[in-house]
């Protein structure tokens, strides 16, 4: 072995604190030495297990599966997350190369027929229920996989799945590209009239970054709704934006995603049908709580029509207060307006009371320590992979070490748009590891010296990533399998939105909301009016949601052998059959920029927010039942669900925690539906 592998990072793991990668350490030119390694080794590991001559048993066959990788495991855990957070040209190079790589190697695992012989062949007696329902998940994921299929089938599927995964590659990176291009630069300070001073530097700086030496620079969300439009008074200047955000990727520029979207929605088809389902929709949905795809549009589309009824009954009233037809770019401006007017909620005027520090440290963490009696210390001798990432190291009540925590909080031209949590280590008994565990935003980066004031959608967003990383760092099971998150796509929202409730908490509003410069605490009634303005505007939210929910399922409800020629048409074709075409309610992500279903694992399950959103305000209304923020509460919710995984049946966690399965009634009140 050359000096240059000895020495690679990855083949060892890491001695600082919970496994934390040594990013001090790493250099591009580790990662491809470390998944030849990793994929290497991983396939001698199933070799020697599939050789093994003696009968298959759960420790020489499933736990031995859990426990190879390793190498791998290490590697991917940190790439993928610098690609999506700090994806610099060098890195987008390298994930071009791997990701079909990595496709591949999943293929060999689970394609592997001796592998998934040993699997059927271990003995179910005397297996404790952690371990049985490792070996019934294992023996379905190579049925899912596709092992059954003979050897043209297998052929083909391979070379689907390469290329499915070249595409998403792709496609995330021409987003990102496509984001950064589209940001609007303006020359003239009066047309930005309604920004504030501190907005107004912050987009100065975002100018100097991008290389314009003059100016100011309004730098896009991932989403389509752009915060700038809720107080930007120059009408035009608001078209402007929002014609940026909703045209990424599908101009005439090589950011153009439409025709990968439709090559990979046919691609997925086909994939689907091989494996013997009706559509990809039926192939993704399969898997997850949802009971059946039919089961998830049972849901969405009546709420659809009454979403879509309340949109056009507060369209009309916008139109009354501006005294002009609401067009998508004048929502959130007069939306503003009527919170402002009616409710007497200014939500830009709150940014002062919602400075970063303090949310996170007085109130994400704080609620953290009063639910969960958690404690945080901030460990600057400990280098992340990025001078704008900063590290916690959490303990228990009792002072014992939980694991780390890792906050990445400012937008940069090299992360991709949105919010994420990932797992740079997964906490499991088998292999003696604690959870090391990081939340990525996208808040604009103030200059030097300057405070960072939140918007109260970005205070939101900290504490709902916050609540994964909790499901990730409280996670107590045997196997990495079922470590933390690695849940139904359809449960994984529900203990983040839970977290979100903490925002307007009494204790917890008044811990945090202090103005940046006096100290001073929110205004009196600010929470009551934020609670009683809540229900204003529901019509739009839903609407945006579930159109973006209906238009991923109709991409991946197409039968095997369609092609779609024209993804504009085909867009506002499913828009349209599901009654939620409104002009002025776009949907919340469109097919140029739906990273979530076209490159974020969630295809055919953009309708999981709202399916987990049935478990949060069921939750909540418990929580809000049982006495609120207190120790017994959270040590309940954390020993009957977050620390579960996926050990358990998600849905039998649930009623482990509320003793009951789970009413509709606290989401349809929430939404404004009942």
């Amino acid at each position: 072995m050359t000096e240059e592998a000895t020495s690679n990072p990855f083949l060892a793991a890491s001695t600082l604190p919970c496994q934390l990668p040594d990013f001090a350490a790493i250099r591009d030119a580790d990662y491809l030495p470390a998944f030849e390694a990793g994929f290497a080794a991983q396939l001698a590991e199933i070799a020697a297990i599939t050789a093994n001559p003696k009968p298959a048993t759960f420790g020489n066959t499933v736990a031995a599966l859990e426990r190879s990788g390793a190498v791998l495991t290490r590697a991917a855990n940190v790439f993928f997350n610098i690609a999506a957070a700090h994806g610099t040209p060098a890195i987008q190079e390298i994930e071009q190369q791997i990701a079909p790589r990595l496709a591949a190697h999943a293929d060999a695992v689970l394609l592997n027929a001796g592998l998934h012989q040993r699997f059927l062949n271990v003995p179910v007696d005397g297996l404790d229920p952690e371990q049985a329902r490792l070996l019934d998940e294992g023996r379905k994921a190579f049925t899912r996989a596709g092992v059954g299929l003979d050897a043209a089938g297998q052929e083909r599927l391979r070379e689907l799945n390469g290329e499915l995964s070249s595409l998403g590659t792709q496609y995330s990176q021409r987003v990102l590209q496509g984001g950064n291009d589209a940001a609007v630069h303006v020359e003239d300070v009066s047309e930005l009239d309604g920004l504030s001073r501190d907005d107004l530097a912050t987009a100065a700086a975002a100018a100097r970054a991008a290389g314009h030496a003059s100016g100011y620079l309004l730098t896009l969300i991932l989403p389509t709704a752009q915060p700038a439009l809720e107080v930007l008074v120059n009408r035009d200047m608001r078209r402007r934006l929002h014609l940026a955000s909703v045209g990424r990727g599908s101009g005439t520029d090589s950011s153009n995603v439409l025709g990968l979207a439709a090559t990979m929605a046919t691609l997925r088809a086909e994939r689907a049908a091989l494996l013997g389902h009706g559509c990809e929709a039926e192939r993704a949905i399969e898997p997850q709580t949802a009971p059946s795809l039919e089961a998830v549009h049972a849901m969405l589309t009546p709420l659809a029509g009454a979403a879509a009824r309340n949109a056009r009954v507060e369209a009309e009233k916008l139109g009354a207060v501006a005294g002009h037809a609401i067009e998508a770019w004048d929502w959130a401006f007069y939306s503003e307006q009527v919170r402002r007017d009616e409710f007497g909620v200014d939500l830009a005027a709150l940014r002062p009371w919602f400075e970063l520090d303090s949310v996170l440290e007085n109130g994400v963490f704080y609620a953290a320590s009063r639910l969960y009696g958690l404690g945080f210390t901030e460990r600057t001798d400990l280098a992340a992979y990025h001078p704008d990432v900063r590290v916690w190291e959490v303990f228990n009540e009792d002072g014992s070490a939980l694991g780390l925590f890792l906050g990445d909080y400012y937008t940069r031209g090299t992360k991709r748009g949105g919010a994420w949590m990932n797992s740079f280590v997964e906490q499991s008994a088998l292999e003696g590891t604690s959870a090391v565990a990081v939340n990525n935003l996208n808040i604009p980066k103030p200059p030097a010296g300057e405070p960072t004031l939140l918007t109260y959608d970005e205070v939101v967003t900290c504490f709902h990533e916050f609540g994964h990383a909790l499901h990730g760092l409280f996670s107590d099971v045997g196997y990495p399998k079922f470590s933390g998150t690695n849940v139904p796509r359809d449960f994984v929202e529900y203990p983040s939105q839970v977290n979100e409730m903490w925002i307007l908490w009494p204790e917890v509003l008044a811990n945090y909301a202090r103005h940046h410069k006096t100290g001073e605490p929110l205004p009196d009634g600010t929470a009551e009016r934020l609670r009683a303005a809540s229900l204003w505007g529901q019509g739009f939210a839903t609407t945006e949601y579930l159109a973006a929910a209906l238009l991923d399922l109709a991409w991946h409800e197409l039968p095997a052998g369609t092609t779609v020629e024209d993804p504009l048409a085909f867009e506002a074709a499913a828009l349209a059959a599901a009654g939620v075409d409104l002009p002025a309610v776009p949907p919340r992500y469109r097919t140029g920029y739906f990273n979530h279903i076209f490159a974020g694992g969630y295809a055919a399950g953009y309708y999981s927010y709202m399916w987990s959103e049935v478990l949060d305000a069921d939750t909540v209304a418990w929580f809000k039942a049982n006495g609120g923020l207190s120790r017994a509460n959270g040590d309940r919710f954390r020993s009957t669900l977050l620390s579960r995984g996926f050990s358990v049946d998600p849905l039998q966690a649930f009623r482990d925690f509320a003793g009951r399965d789970a009413d509709t009634a606290p989401l349809l009140a929430r939404r404004g539906l009942a």
